[in-house]
């Protein structure tokens, strides 16, 4: 009872942790939503969107580059009881500030050059922004990830949303109110917003007391720099599709139909918020109950009810695409068939995120790098031999198939290294019970009902057999009243 009632503890603080930074990122992820239809509609042509989509992936490779695995490296040796947190911090503060400054710097001098070989001659201030940019999120990485090991998910939410706001408001005031009606105006938005959100946030991130310890950024370094090499490996299994896009398309509209794939991969990222919430509160929280003698059950705790809910988005996203379509215009729409595939790549992309601790918390962090860089082969080979033959179909396909194939490969390797008894029983049958509802969906969807209400009316009676399983095994609805009347009465 009593390693029952800890675990549900645990549980409870991680969902309680979740759902702030989540509401965060649900309503930030919302509120950018609004600017995929108003790229869509106010810049010029589709190419437009592709160059946004190209240069936005080559700024998230930059990013994993630039804070080289020293956020994972924090809480690893902030929470090691033989560090000093303070210490650990302002080390991690200072070494960002530094490489950040170096990387600005060198992107000022060079930024023609990097604007040749990138493929924009004619516009080297879209370069120079956007990687000015990614250097002044990197040095804040340090400080968000300070506000998550302090437990601190409001202040972090209010920031990320100040980002959010002031980059919509920005955007609208730019190609709205003003009518520019051009690229250069969507960078110049983020750079605004990103330094003014990073001017806001180190009042609260300043480090205070501690020092810069060159043993302790050795040791980090030790760490943290095989996690660069996963880290590297893992954002091009993610951004590597809208990178190479445009030297492996072999029509003449590479630009618009990276436009188009970009725009449709918006839609789904609904699944991506969900997991990135989950990440912000899991990635403290797993470090913190390293030294709990129950935290293998939590950690499975975790992944079971993970599975569960990012289903349940999977399964609502599908159901009711017919709606979700609208986030982007119809020119747009040729493409919204790679939604599913998409999703289930951001379910496994969650699955193998929360498997990773395994490897993370023995030290072997070496593994990451292996997984992440055969996935990176597989995506590599898959969209140079796909892309030239099915466009980005191919993408897509390899980024599902690069993640179904690592989270295997991790959770074979990480049973035999660092067992947790996961409920495989229990994922096994929701996962059934999810494909099944699909087929269902799908089989009225391809043989019976047209009709875009009806298929949502059916969609909605699938989701709603979703639910009442999930009540009835998982979350039985007379334990949640009990536990409110329980708390209601003070017990």
């Amino acid at each position: 009872m009593v390693n029952d009632k800890m675990v549900n503890n645990s549980m409870k603080s991680l969902a309680k942790d979740t759902a702030i930074y989540g509401l965060s990122s649900i309503i930030g992820k919302f509120l950018n939503y609004l600017l995929v239809p108003l790229y869509t509609y106010v810049l010029a042509r589709t190419d437009d969107y592709g160059i946004v989509t190209n240069l936005y992936a080559w700024t998230a490779l930059l990013l994993v580059l630039l804070t080289y695995g020293m956020e994972t490296g924090f809480f690893r040796f902030a929470n090691r009881e033989d560090y000093i947190p303070r210490t650990v911090y302002k080390t991690s503060f200072i070494t960002l500030l530094c490489t950040s400054a170096l990387f600005t710097m060198l992107v000022i001098i060079f930024h023609q050059p990097l604007a040749n070989v990138l493929g924009y001659p004619d516009h080297s201030e879209f370069v120079e922004m956007m990687f000015a940019t990614v250097a002044i999120d990197a040095f804040a990485c340090i400080p968000f990830a300070y506000l998550r090991y302090q437990k601190r998910p409001i202040v972090f939410a209010a920031l990320k949303l100040l980002f959010v706001l002031l980059n919509i408001g920005f955007n609208i005031l730019f190609l709205v109110v003003l009518g520019k009606n051009d690229v250069f105006y969507v960078f110049l938005s983020n750079i605004l917003a990103t330094t003014i959100q990073t001017l806001c946030l180190l009042p609260f991130t300043m480090p205070k007391g501690g020092q810069f310890s060159a043993p302790v950024l050795k040791e980090m370094l030790r760490y943290s720099l095989p996690l660069l090499v996963l880290g590297v490996a893992g954002i091009m299994n993610q951004t590597l599709d809208r990178i190479l896009f445009p030297y492996l398309y072999t029509g003449d509209d590479a630009q618009a139909q990276l436009g188009i794939y970009g725009a449709c991969f918006k839609v789904a990222m609904v699944m991506m918020m969900f997991t990135q919430a989950f990440r912000y509160a899991y990635e403290p929280f797993v470090f913190s109950k390293h030294k709990d003698r129950h935290s293998v059950e939590a950690y499975a705790d975790a992944m079971k009810y993970y599975i569960i809910f990012s289903y349940l988005i999977l399964l609502g996203v599908i159901f009711y695409l017919d709606i979700f379509r609208y986030i982007v215009s119809s020119a747009y729409w040729e493409g919204l068939k790679i939604v599913p595939v998409v999703l289930w790549t951001y379910v496994f992309q969650g699955i193998y995120f929360n498997l990773s601790f395994w490897y993370k918390l023995t030290d072997e962090t070496k593994w990451g790098a292996y997984f992440s860089l055969i996935g990176l082969v597989i995506t590599l080979v898959l969209q140079i031999v796909g892309v030239p033959i099915i466009g980005y179909w191919a993408s897509c396909g390899s980024s599902l198939v690069c993640y179904f194939v690592i989270m295997l490969l991790s959770y074979f390797i990480g049973q035999k290294k660092a067992p947790i008894p996961y409920d495989l029983k229990t994922i096994g049958g929701y996962t059934a019970l999810t494909l099944g509802l699909l087929g269902v969906y799908y089989a009225f969807r391809l043989y019976y009902v047209q009709n875009m209400w009806a298929l949502m009316g059916i969609g909605t009676v699938l989701i709603g057999i979703y639910l009442f399983i999930l009540t009835r095994k998982d979350f039985p609805i007379q334990n949640v009243l009990r536990n409110r009347r329980n708390n209601g009465s003070g017990r």
